[in-house]
């Protein structure tokens, strides 16, 4: 019964937001033996679509923000999204929607599994 009480004491001084916006905070280094990086993007212009399709293309990984163009014009979010996605087909890559505010780029061999589960 101790046990549980530590446990439950300690989740209660727990500042959930504060934790995982601490997630982030450590210093950028250079990851030397790292094969490809995950790389967080905004998309709000067309130049914004090469830069994307140039890092799949290298082999990393885009976590595409889309909450700006999206609340500013759905046509040209809809626009470079569609160019983005014909891109990533070219080079057998992948893009899905994970969230409101957010697309994932991937380069070639890595799928998204686009299949949503049973609520």
């Amino acid at each position: 019964m101790a046990f549980l009480e530590k446990v439950l004491k300690k989740q209660e001084g727990i500042d959930i937001e504060e934790f995982l916006n601490t997630l982030d905070e450590e210093e950028e280094t250079l990851y030397e033996d790292a094969d490809a990086f995950v790389k967080p993007m905004t998309l709000l212009r067309d130049e914004d679509t090469d830069t994307v399709l140039n890092e799949a293309k290298q082999g990393n990984i885009v976590l595409l923000n889309i909450a700006d163009l999206s609340r500013r014009n759905a046509i040209k979010l809809k626009e470079l999204v569609t160019a983005i996605k014909s891109g990533i087909e070219e080079i057998d890559g992948d893009i899905a929607r994970i969230s409101q505010d957010r697309v994932l780029v991937t380069p070639s061999k890595v799928k998204i599994i686009k299949k949503k589960e049973a609520q």
